[in-house]
C-alpha cells in the first residue's frame, strides 16, 4: 500500500476543508545528533539525512519522516501517550526485539522498558531512548493500521478492549 491514496479514491473520500495530501512528518528531540544519529542508524535502522547544523530528517520504509530537532535543556521526556510506534512481523519479532532493547539498554541509553502484552489491539512493548523519546516496538499485518480503518469505527473500549478480535497477520500465525 503507497502512502498516499490515488487521486480517484482521494477524490471520493474527501470531505474535509482544507485539500491535504499526506503526513509528511512528526518531531523528535535529541540531547546529541552525533550520538543519536548513531542510535537510529546502527540500532534502529533508519535511514539519517543531516538537513541542516541544527536538524536530521530520519525514516524507515516509507516517505513519513521524523524532523529531528535539539531537545531544549530541561525539556520533559515524552509521554507514552506520544509514543512512536515500529512494526515488526510478528509477536515473536517483537519477543526478540525486547530482548535485544534490554541486552543492549546501557550503551544506548535505553530506559523503562516495558515487558511484551496484547495491547490497543497489537502485542508491543515500549521504551525510552537516551533524548527521552518514547518507542513503542509492535506486531502489525503489512500495511501497518490499515486493518483498523477497514473495520471501522469501533464501539466502546474497542481495540483498547484485551478480547479485540486482532488480524491473524498481526500475531504472526
Amino acid at each position: 500500500m503507497s502512502d498516499t491514496l490515488t487521486a480517484d479514491t482521494a477524490e471520493k473520500t474527501r470531505t474535509s476543508t482544507l485539500d491535504l495530501k499526506f503526513i509528511s512528518h512528526g518531531t523528535l528531540e535529541s540531547k546529541n545528533h552525533e550520538e543519536t544519529r548513531k542510535f537510529y542508524e546502527e540500532f534502529m535502522g533508519f535511514e539519517v539525512v543531516r538537513a541542516s547544523n541544527m536538524s536530521m530528517f530520519a525514516r524507515l520504509g516509507g516517505k513519513h519522516i521524523y524532523v529531528v530537532v535539539p531537545k531544549e535543556e530541561g525539556g520533559a521526556p515524552m509521554s507514552v501517550r506520544n509514543h512512536n510506534g515500529v512494526d515488526v512481523h510478528s509477536e515473536a519479532e517483537v519477543d526478540k526485539a525486547y530482548e535485544l532493547v534490554k541486552r543492549d539498554a546501557e550503551k544506548w541509553g535505553l530506559h523503562q522498558i516495558s515487558k511484551p502484552m496484547i495491547q490497543h489491539g497489537t502485542y508491543s512493548f515500549y521504551f525510552w531512548d537516551r533524548d527521552d523519546n518514547s518507542w513503542e516496538i509492535l506486531s502489525n499485518p503489512p500495511g501497518g493500521y490499515d486493518w483498523m480503518f477497514e473495520l471501522g469505527d469501533q464501539e466502546g473500549k474497542g481495540s483498547m478492549d484485551r478480547k479485540f478480535e486482532r488480524p491473524l497477520a498481526a500475531r504472526g500465525r
